[in-house]
């Protein structure tokens, strides 16, 4: 799409955004002491590199958050065994992501924070890294990167992209917009029907479905201490609560009292999505009398201790691999779920509250193999945790994310065919 027929709500868009330019260091002066930036890397937003670019062809993948980043690692293993001479660049925006994805990054990846989106660092940010191709993910779309990206001869490519009726409705307010960014992506994929129905409604031409790219991810990183770890608590019967919040903690916490209470062999590791929340957890786990350790703090369980707060980040790989089971947070508040392929994929069995509707084509395909269980509260979680049959669970869950790397050669062609003539 030419400069020319750039409708007027995006031109207005980056004429705002423009005219905001000169707050954006003080913006981030503010969020940096508040704790809200990384504080040796927080001028990546502003466009400054941290690292050097690579020599060769290079992929710019984008995504805003942890779990979307993750999903990445699949596709981008995949472009790497096709092409052994691509190297990839992964941007994100929340602190949380660059922190697990370092310890999940695929090689020859590397990581930057993206930058605001207004001309100056966007303009610093494509002048040093030069992709040879830009391949945004999920909903995340940012209009001043996306227009000089396309300004400047780049390809562009949305994939996964995942839109339901309330994210639709609310982008339909801007429909002048997202018209004219989609007119310049060269290749969509969307993850299911209702999606691509949204998008095409929106202006998007020649939308494909192609699934979720979190079922075709790689498993999370192991963690060298895991050996260690599960000699010094051989006997125990070890759940994991994992990416909880608050409605989730309460049902788990629930759960491990009566289950601590018949046997104390049981231990649950607790996971929040926000590690920040050690203190707080701990303190929850108090007023249920249970005894409970914080990992962010270095300790480990003894044979007293019932619970293991699991306050850092990047070890979800880690506690997958200890647990028998998985309660996958954000399913018993309004959160909406969050990832089951993780777990299944490293062997634990998949359980879950009432309200999955991020993942819904996830645990519907789950649910079909009766590789997953919905607990609605904490005596049916513990129903669960007991069942003799929860190993076959486990079972059906692997074998469905084994089965879940299909047609990822088909998107990874696709996206290879967009590089340049001379890059491929």
């Amino acid at each position: 799409m030419s400069e020319a027929r750039t409708g007027w709500a995006l031109r207005g868009y980056l004429l705002a955004v423009a005219a905001l330019s000169p707050l954006l260091p003080w913006h981030l002066k503010r969020r940096l002491a508040r704790g809200k930036e990384d504080p040796g890397r927080w001028r990546e937003k502003l466009g400054y590199p941290t690292a050097p670019r690579p020599e060769g062809p290079l992929v710019w993948f984008h995504a805003v958050g942890l779990g979307e980043v993750l999903a990445l690692r699949g596709l981008i293993a995949a472009m790497a065994a096709a092409r052994s001479d691509l190297k990839f660049l992964v941007t994100s925006s929340a602190r949380s992501s660059a922190q697990v994805f370092a310890a999940n990054r695929p090689e020859r990846t590397v990581h930057q924070y993206l930058p605001l989106d207004a001309p100056g660092p966007v303009a610093r940010f494509l002048d040093h890294w030069r992709p040879d191709l830009s391949v945004w993910a999920e909903q995340d779309l940012w209009p001043g990167a996306v227009v000089a990206a396309a300004r400047a001869g780049i390809p562009l490519a949305l994939v996964n992209a995942r839109m339901d009726a309330r994210a639709f409705a609310a982008r339909s307010k801007g429909r002048g917009i997202y018209r004219d960014l989609y007119g310049r992506f060269a290749f969509i994929s969307a993850q299911d029907e209702a999606t691509a129905r949204h998008l095409a409604a929106l202006g998007a031409e020649g939308v494909t479905v192609g699934g979720s790219l979190k079922a075709a991810a790689g498993p999370l990183a192991d963690h060298p201490v895991r050996a260690a770890i599960q000699q010094a608590l051989a006997g125990r019967r070890i759940w994991v609560a994992a990416s909880t919040h608050p409605e989730d903690e309460a049902a788990a916490l629930s759960a491990q009292e009566r289950l601590f209470r018949e046997d104390p062999a049981w231990l649950l590791i607790l996971a929040p999505r926000d590690p920040v929340r050690g203190e707080e957890i701990g303190l929850a786990a108090a007023s249920h009398g249970l005894s409970f350790v914080r990992r962010g703090l270095g300790a480990q369980p003894g044979a007293g201790d019932a619970v293991w707060v699991a306050d850092t980040f990047g070890e979800m790989g880690l506690w997958y691999r200890l647990g028998a089971a998985a309660l996958v947070g954000g399913s018993f508040g309004r959160t909406g779920g969050h990832n089951p392929w993780e777990p299944a994929r490293l062997g634990a069995a998949v359980l879950h509250g009432p309200n999955v509707a991020n993942f819904r084509g996830d645990y519907a395909r789950f649910h079909e193999a009766g590789a997953a269980r919905q607990v609605g509260d904490a005596t049916a979680l513990v129903a669960a945790l007991t069942d003799p049959a929860l190993p076959d669970l486990a079972t059906r869950g692997r074998t469905l994310a084994d089965e879940g790397m299909a047609g990822l050669g088909r998107l990874c062609d696709r996206l290879l065919a967009l590089l340049p003539e001379a890059k491929r």
